[in-house]
């Protein structure tokens, strides 16, 4: 016991001290993306053709394209602000991404990106100091399922925040869903959705629970979580920093309560 109490004061705090301090982030963290139009020459859609799932759309300024980008289909590969031949749309290493509506996943040149919002009322009153998760892996990578699993570990220590994912859905305060939701899945999602008992969240983590990623529009999948039970919180990434998660999760049971985006940083 006594070298297990030396090993511990030797090894010293390794719990990040986040929301109060953000901790390092790697500069090639790709998050969230800004555009500035008014760098785009007429006519040109070079972000757009290079999307390989349709993330982005192309409207129209005083005659300039304007480029919208879908957080929620957008796998975060560079291929779009490479493509970008003035540079008018590239990635930052703001982690900030969580979302309370579908469509406030949206970026655009000067639009307000709508952070996630607390719960409300006797919800938020019932889950502010204890919410339990069910995490369902309906048909993912695995990747989303990793930076879930890692904010249990001693540098996150989602406990710390009354937040923790248990077993059976019986015992669960909401459902966190990864992965597209695959047809063999589908059953599964709405039984475990049933058993909860409510109130109840949901929340959906990554491109593929959200929108359905690179595989939306297969017969074999069904698009997300949100087509099949009602979803609370969106986060989107492919996948999603723990970070990111985290903050999200926060939000929702409003430990951090700003809504609208920082400006965003330089790009990483």
């Amino acid at each position: 016991m006594i070298t297990a109490l030396l090993a511990r004061l030797r090894q010293g705090h390794h719990t990040n001290r986040f929301p109060a301090q953000v901790p390092p982030l790697p500069d090639r963290l790709r998050g969230r993306p800004v555009v500035d139009s008014t760098l785009c020459p007429p006519g040109c859609r070079a972000c757009a053709d290079a999307c390989a799932v349709d993330a982005i759309a192309i409207g129209a300024d005083g005659g300039r394209p304007a480029p919208r980008i879908d957080l929620g289909k957008c796998l975060f590969c560079p291929d779009c602000s490479e493509a970008c031949p003035p540079k008018a749309l590239r990635f930052t290493n703001e982690f900030r991404l969580a979302t309370s509506a579908r469509g406030d996943l949206e970026v655009a040149d000067g639009r307000v990106y709508a952070l996630g919002r607390a719960l409300a009322g006797r919800i938020r009153r019932l889950y502010g100091r204890s919410l339990k998760l069910r995490v369902v892996s309906a048909g993912g990578c695995n990747g989303c399922e990793v930076d879930v699993n890692v904010l249990g570990t001693l540098a996150w220590d989602l406990g710390r925040f009354g937040i923790s994912y248990v077993a059976s859905p019986r015992h669960a305060d909401g459902m966190l869903i990864c992965g597209g939701v695959s047809r063999n899945m589908e059953l599964a999602v709405r039984k475990t959705w049933e058993a909860i008992p409510g109130p109840k969240v949901c929340i959906a983590v990554g491109a593929c629970a959200i929108a359905g990623g690179p595989f939306a529009g297969h017969p074999e999948q069904c698009d997300g979580a949100a087509g099949l039970v009602p979803v609370d919180l969106f986060i989107p990434g492919c996948p999603p920093h723990p970070l990111t998660i985290l903050d999200g999760l926060l939000r929702l049971i409003g430990r951090i309560e700003d809504q609208a985006a920082p400006p965003a940083p330089p790009a990483g």
